[in-house]
């Protein structure tokens, strides 16, 4: 490479020297002169034979692909993670005696126990299966060490554009925040309209699929069904299915500081001998039991705000949802003795709109309100005079409220602790005040959460 430019600089000189030096040397002029033909005669013969090999190349089969190496051992391992939680409670009222009066109870409702207790904990595993599935599993620890498999389904992404399909077992799909996993709850407790028509949170054995559409918009359409026995549904020891749901979410940027999801849900399950404890006009306990249809319409809106979209500083989150069930069935007084049967139907509703405010790092404010309207439920025995309303105590007109307000600051995005004070009016005339000391761990990978 020297040489060349060393050749290049004398030719340039030769050029430029005055006529009568080349005169003066005219035997090296010339040697340079056939040093730079030869030069060019050497590379247009390399460049030639280079272009021969590359189109004797091409026309040969193609060769099989070299076997790759081996991927680490770390390829495989799936991403891993443990969520720890726990709270110290303080309750005005015994939480053993918990009701959200006028509605029938089941699943997992109220605040927990006194004092200090482990919250629920979560292992999470997730991975790749292969090219066209990937799986979840989340084993959950409740404060009675008592171990359920809150989520374990596999994932096809990306077979058909825009089409997910899930199916195993998940939180459904209803709603907001339902499909949420409490450690990315604003609050530490669901709200009360969640307790009393789902039980807690909903999830579902069967199969889900979402589409996304190709708009600019964010537009998705999304169906589920699956064993429905959990509540308000039941375990009907059948063939088949035993819920079906559909759901659809709209959404998009206003500008770059603000952005919104609505949207709008629909379920029908049915329950077979559904059985709750409740007493009659005597004081005496006795079960009660509800066979028929239960069918639920929710809306749902979340509204997103941080300035020209940096969440780090300061940001607002609005979200909002209303839910209405209807049940139109039968229901049996003191099945373990009387066994009364009657019809029954009830149109009941709920709703909670709450806000949470980043006013600086690491530092949030919340309030949440809520209300319940238990209706005046339908009850055949009470309408024949075989019983009275005095028998059916859980079930008298009741709108249950609560206000929550809480402050929660996070170290980093994997803690945070929480202070949080409810004024909860769930019970029948009975106000029950509520003070909470929260802490949420994450250890390990842990992904992103849903908007």
């Amino acid at each position: 490479m020297f040489r060349k430019y060393t050749l290049a600089a004398a030719v340039g000189a030769a050029f430029v020297a005055p006529v009568p030096a080349i005169g003066a040397d005219d035997a090296e002029v010339q040697s340079i002169r056939n040093e730079i033909k030869d030069l060019k005669e050497g590379y247009e013969t390399r460049i030639r034979q280079l272009e021969q090999r590359l189109e004797q190349t091409e026309q040969r089969p193609a060769a099989a692909p070299a076997q790759s190496a081996p991927a680490s051992a770390n390829a495989f391992n799936p991403a891993i993670s443990l969520i720890l939680g726990g709270q110290f409670s303080n309750l005005q009222r015994d939480p053993a005696t918990y009701q959200i009066g006028g509605f029938i109870p089941g699943g997992d409702v109220g605040p927990g126990r006194r004092s200090f207790s482990l919250g629920e904990s979560e292992l999470d595993v997730s991975a790749n299966i292969d090219p066209y599935f990937s799986g979840f599993f989340v084993l959950a620890m409740t404060p009675d060490n008592q171990a359920s498999i809150e989520e374990g389904y596999v994932q096809n992404t990306g077979y058909v554009p825009g089409l997910t399909v899930k199916f195993g077992r998940f939180f459904s799909g209803f709603g907001y925040l339902n499909e949420i996993h409490n450690h990315a709850w604003d609050f530490v407790d669901l709200p009360l309209v969640h307790q009393a028509f789902f039980g807690g949170q909903l999830n579902e054995d069967g199969i889900q699929a979402r589409w996304l559409a190709p708009t600019p918009m964010f537009v998705e359409l999304g169906v589920e069904t699956g064993r429905g026995a959990n509540f308000p549904g039941s375990d009907r020891n059948k063939n088949g299915v035993n819920s079906a749901m559909a759901f659809a979410h709209l959404g998009d940027d206003v500008g770059i500081s603000n952005s919104y999801r609505v949207g709008a849900s629909y379920r029908v399950t049915h329950a077979q001998d559904r059985t709750y404890d409740d007493v009659n006009a005597a004081g005496t306990p006795v079960t009660d039991a509800v066979t028929g249809d239960s069918k639920m319409w929710g809306v749902d809106f979340v509204w997103k705000w941080s300035p020209n979209g940096n969440t780090v500083d300061r940001n607002f989150k609005f979200q909002a949802e209303y839910l209405h069930r209807i049940e139109d069935g039968s229901l049996a007084f003191d099945t373990a003795g009387a066994d009364l049967p009657g019809n029954y139907r009830s149109s009941q509703s709920g709703w909670y709109m709450q806000g949470a405010y980043q006013f600086m790092p690491r530092w949030r404010v919340g309030l949440r309100y809520e209300e319940l309207n238990s209706g005046s439920p339908d009850i055949g025995l009470v309408n024949s005079g075989a019983l009275t309303a005095a028998d059916f105590p859980r079930l008298a007109e009741n709108d249950p409220k609560r206000t929550t307000a809480m402050i929660d600051f996070s170290p980093s995005e994997f803690s945070r602790l929480r202070l949080q004070f409810a004024h909860d009016k769930a019970r029948f005339n009975e106000t029950d005040n509520q003070v909470f000391l929260q802490y949420i761990m994450s250890l390990g990978a842990h992904g992103a959460h849903k908007f």
